[in-house]
């Protein structure tokens, strides 16, 4: 994977493109933010675009020349591309063999009929943890919520009791656990390990996921009291159900990567020596780009062979996989574009002197910052790239946990009160079925337990490790 070192981040921050004191940096950033928000909920304007066009106001406020303002987000689009462009694709495949081949399909169905009654909603959290792995947010929850809708009506249970569950388990994945791309980003950006913030991630996950989803949807259900829309649940076809894959080998598939990842991870720990062979090796079979892409393959045979897909079914798997993440890619470019523009512009040093004065230790400031960028924008992965981007000059003198744990805050923030400038909001809105303000109640209150939970963990860890 290719990484943004923070000496790198640090030597940009120099000589920034601009020589604006702090008072104007400050307005620059409020400015260009402020324009990002107006363009995407108020006239509607693709992320892409707003990103791209907000970049380059800021360059405009901050009084950088337009062509070194340019320069600047071709650049952070180009690297961040780079960095988690191949990862997002193998994802987006690894996601669509899963959906097509009826392996999440059976993940459900075999937990599901060990699951009843009170247990019911840790079934749900568990099997969204475990399908959220190698999926986009809006992928898992296309995937998830019809059956989520299912087990409601036809077990007569609360659609909160079932659904928040399902939910948190996909949010919590999405914004604390690599390989997905806002921790990623992040990880990039800052220049953390990975193995140590995958790590650290599962351990700050497990009581977040817990916390937000099972017993927050007792609380949820008694709030917002409804059943299953029927219009929304969906008939599933019974003809392919003995033709997929078997559990063992789904759940297998699917964890492959963060297996390879962790080791690599404990190697790192135990051998630390770079030039031992052992080590070496698993250097890289645990990098990003190698596990996904091991798993991809993997998942080709265990996936696709009891499915009984052809080679040019296959073909066309990866083909239809691949398209729907262009814009998505696009986004987390220009989100790069964005990052960078901050930091050549002197923010991120600025940030720096800043909370120099400042008593906020480094974690719950990175946490504040993301948590401000995601109630502006509405998007967990631009807050993420931004506050990454604002922040990562923080880390030069941390140690490789507490540089893990500035991801981890980060992502915590991110997740912050989703609301209407949320496509995820409306998503959820229109698949429970539910109005606005009971979408505030449910949703919006369990993202900002998820956010704070995850951001106070992240703090007490940094205390004791």
């Amino acid at each position: 994977m290719t990484r943004l070192s923070v000496e790198m981040l640090a030597a940009d921050t120099v000589e920034p493109i601009t020589s604006a004191g702090h008072a104007q940096l400050g307005v620059a950033v409020l400015a260009g933010i402020t324009l990002i928000v107006l363009l995407i909920t108020k006239f509607k304007l693709h992320a892409f675009l707003a990103l791209t066009i907000g970049s380059l106001a800021l360059g405009a406020f901050a009084g950088a020349p337009l062509d070194k303002a340019i320069a600047s987000f071709t650049t952070g689009l180009g690297s961040t591309v780079a960095g988690v462009g191949v990862l997002i694709a193998l994802g987006a495949i690894l996601g669509k063999l899963l959906a097509d081949s009826g392996g999440a399909d059976q993940i459900v169905d075999t937990i599901l009929a060990r699951a009843s009654g009170r247990t019911m909603p840790w079934a749900m959290v568990l099997i969204a943890s475990v399908i959220g792995l190698p999926l986009f947010f809006e992928v898992g929850v296309v995937l998830l919520i019809p059956v989520v809708l299912m087990v409601a009506k036809r077990g007569n249970y609360s659609l909160m009791r079932i659904g928040i569950p399902a939910l948190a388990g996909l949010s919590v994945m999405h914004g604390l656990v690599p390989p997905h791309p806002g921790p990623l980003i992040a990880i990039d950006a800052v220049g953390a390990n990975l193995g140590v913030t995958l790590a650290l991630g599962v351990l700050v996950a497990i009581p977040t996921v817990i916390i937000a989803g099972p017993l927050f949807s007792r609380v949820a259900a008694r709030w917002v009291d409804v059943s299953a829309p029927d219009r929304m649940i969906p008939e599933r076809p019974s003809e392919d159900l003995e033709k997929r894959p078997g559990f063992g080998a789904t759940l297998a598939t699917i964890l492959l990567p963060v297996v390879l990842m962790l080791s690599k991870a404990l190697v790192d720990i135990i051998i630390d020596d770079p030039t031992n062979m052992v080590q070496r090796v698993f250097d890289v079979a645990g990098s990003p780009l190698i596990a996904l892409l091991a798993a991809v393959l993997v998942g080709i045979f265990t996936l696709g062979r009891p499915a009984e897909f052809t080679k040019e079914r296959i073909s066309r798997i990866v083909e239809t996989g691949l398209a729907p993440i262009a814009g998505i890619l696009l986004i987390v470019g220009a989100g790069g574009g964005f990052k960078q523009t901050l930091i050549d512009s002197g923010v991120g040093k600025m940030v720096l002197d800043i909370s120099e004065d400042w008593s906020i230790p480094a974690l719950l400031l990175a946490w504040l910052i993301a948590v401000a960028i995601r109630l502006a924008t509405g998007s967990a992965t631009v807050a993420t790239v931004s506050a990454a981007g604002l922040v990562a000059p923080l880390a030069a003198d941390m140690s490789t946990t507490h540089a893990a744990l500035l991801v981890l805050a980060i992502g915590a923030g991110s997740l912050f009160f989703s609301h209407v400038n949320d496509a995820g909001f409306w998503l959820v809105k229109e698949y429970f079925g539910l109005n606005v303000g009971q979408t505030l109640k449910t949703w919006s209150v369990m993202e900002t337990i998820i956010s704070v939970v995850a951001g106070g963990l992240v703090l007490l860890l940094s205390l004791v490790i």
